[in-house]
C-alpha cells in the first residue's frame, strides 16, 4: 500500500485554502473521487469540508477504518448521512457559513439541492477552476509517479512483439497488452473528468478499424466489441502490413502515464511511413516552440497549420467531420487535466505541468501517429515517455 506523504497532503491543502480565501469562500466541500484522493491520500465514500483556515474535516461513511489507516488528516470521524455534515463541521467550530465552495463541474443536481437543503442561508459558488488549476502543478512526488506509470506502459509495449502475430485478434493482443500493465500494478481505473466520457484501459486498432470513429473525444475510435460501448480493441484479425495502432493509459498509484505506438506484421505502404513521420516532425516542431508560460492554444494552432501545409488537411486528429480539437491534454490523477492543448485556451503551461502530445493522423486505410506524455520544466518540455518512438515492424 503507497500512503500519501502527510507533507504533500498539507501543501496541498495550504494552496487551495489560499485560493479559498481569494473567493472570500468560507470553505469547501469535496466529494469527487480525483479531488478526494488529491486531498486526503484516500478514496472512500466520504465528504471532505477544507475550511478557509484550520484543519480539514473528512467524513467517511465507508469505511471509516480505511480511511483513518490510509490519510494522515488529524480529524477523520464518522458520518451516516450527507444531511449530518452542519452538525459534525459545527462540533470543529465551523459555522455561521456566507459562502461555500462546491465542485459545480461534476456535482449531480440532486446532491446540489441536498446542500442548499442543509445550509439554506449559504452562497455557493464553484470551486473545481481553482482545484484544476492546483492540481495541473505536479510536485516531484506526483512526477516520479508519473515516471514509473510511463515506465510500466513502456515495459509492456517492448512486450508486444512476443505476442504479437498474424491471425491474432484485436481483442486477444488488447488482453495480452493489459496483462502487462496489470501485473505490473495498472488497478484497471482510468479516470476522467468530462462527462459521460467512459475510457477503459486503452485502444488497439489494426488497419481499417483505426478509421471508424466513435463517441469518446479523441482522434481515434475502434468499433469496440459491443454497440454498448462502440470504441476500442474488436474482433477484428489483424493481418499483415497494416498498420496496429496500440494507444493505453498506463495509471500506477492513481496517475496517468498516457502513450501511443505503432506496429506492423511486415510492411507499411510509403503513405503511411510518411505520415508517421509526420507526426514526429510535428511533435518535434510543437517541442522546439513551447516554453514555459506558452498559452496552451498555440501547440494546437502550430499543428493545425503545419498538418494542413503537408496535405493532412483532412485526417489530422480525426477524418474530416471526426475530428477533434486538440492537440493535446494534461494528464495526472485524470487524464483530461489542464492544459488543454486547443484553440481559445490561453492557460500558460507552466513548469510541473504534466500534458501528453498527441499528433495523429486517421486514413481509410487505418490510424497512424504518436503520443508521448511530458513534464514541462524551467528549461522547457522534457519526455516523460522512455519507449522508442518508432514503428516496430515484425517479419
Amino acid at each position: 500500500m503507497n500512503i500519501t506523504p502527510q507533507l504533500e497532503i498539507e501543501t496541498r491543502t495550504a494552496f487551495f485554502q489560499k485560493k479559498l480565501k481569494s473567493q472570500e469562500l468560507d470553505g469547501a466541500i469535496i466529494v469527487l473521487n480525483s479531488d478526494m484522493f488529491y486531498f486526503t491520500g484516500t478514496v472512500q465514500n466520504s465528504y471532505l469540508y477544507i475550511p478557509v483556515s484550520g484543519d480539514p474535516v473528512l467524513m467517511v461513511k465507508k469505511s471509516l477504518r480505511r480511511g483513518q489507516e490510509e490519510s494522515s488528516l488529524k480529524n477523520i470521524v464518522q458520518i451516516k448521512h450527507p444531511m449530518e455534515i452542519p452538525r459534525i463541521i459545527a462540533a470543529f467550530n465551523y459555522i455561521n457559513h456566507k459562502k461555500i465552495g462546491l465542485e459545480l463541474d461534476v456535482l449531480p443536481f440532486n446532491m446540489y439541492q441536498i446542500y442548499k437543503n442543509m445550509f439554506p442561508n449559504v452562497e455557493f459558488s464553484d470551486i473545481s477552476p481553482a482545484i484544476k488549476e492546483i492540481r495541473a502543478i505536479k510536485s516531484a512526488y506526483e512526477i516520479e509517479i508519473l515516471r514509473n506509470a510511463l515506465s510500466v506502459v513502456d515495459q509492456a509495449f517492448l512486450a508486444v512483439p512476443s505476442f504479437l502475430h498474424e491471425g491474432i485478434s484485436e481483442m486477444e493482443l488488447a488482453t495480452f497488452f493489459e496483462a502487462e500493465l496489470r501485473k505490473r500494478g495498472y488497478s484497471g481505473n482510468c479516470k476522467m473528468r468530462a462527462f459521460n466520457q467512459d475510457l477503459f484501459y486503452g485502444n488497439v486498432c489494426s488497419g481499417n478499424s483505426g478509421f471508424k470513429p466513435s463517441f469518446f473525444d479523441g482522434p481515434v475510435g475502434g468499433t469496440g466489441v459491443s454497440l454498448s460501448y462502440p470504441q476500442g480493441a474488436g474482433w477484428k484479425k489483424i493481418c499483415r502490413d497494416e498498420v496496429i495502432y496500440i494507444d493505453y493509459a498506463s495509471v500506477i498509484q492513481g496517475y496517468t502515464g498516457d502513450q501511443s505506438r505503432i506496429f506492423c506484421i511486415g510492411e507499411l505502404t510509403p503513405q503511411m511511413t510518411k505520415a508517421f513521420e509526420s507526426a514526429l516532425l510535428i511533435q518535434s516542431e510543437i517541442l522546439k516552440a513551447i516554453e514555459p508560460g506558452t498559452p496552451a492554444e498555440e501547440p494546437y494552432l502550430l499543428a493545425m497549420k503545419l498538418a494542413e501545409e503537408m496535405g493532412y488537411k483532412d485526417n489530422f486528429m480525426g477524418y474530416k467531420n471526426d475530428q477533434v480539437k486538440f492537440v493535446g491534454h494534461g494528464i495526472g490523477l485524470e487524464v483530461d487535466e489542464w492544459p488543454i492543448l486547443a484553440k481559445g485556451m490561453k492557460t500558460p503551461i507552466l513548469p510541473g505541468m504534466t500534458f501528453a502530445l498527441e499528433p495523429k493522423f486517421v486514413f481509410p486505410e487505418g490510424a497512424i501517429g504518436t503520443e508521448n506524455t511530458f513534464v514541462m520544466t524551467e528549461e522547457g518540455p522534457k519526455y516523460l515517455s522512455m519507449t522508442p518512438d518508432v514503428i516496430t515492424y515484425i517479419k
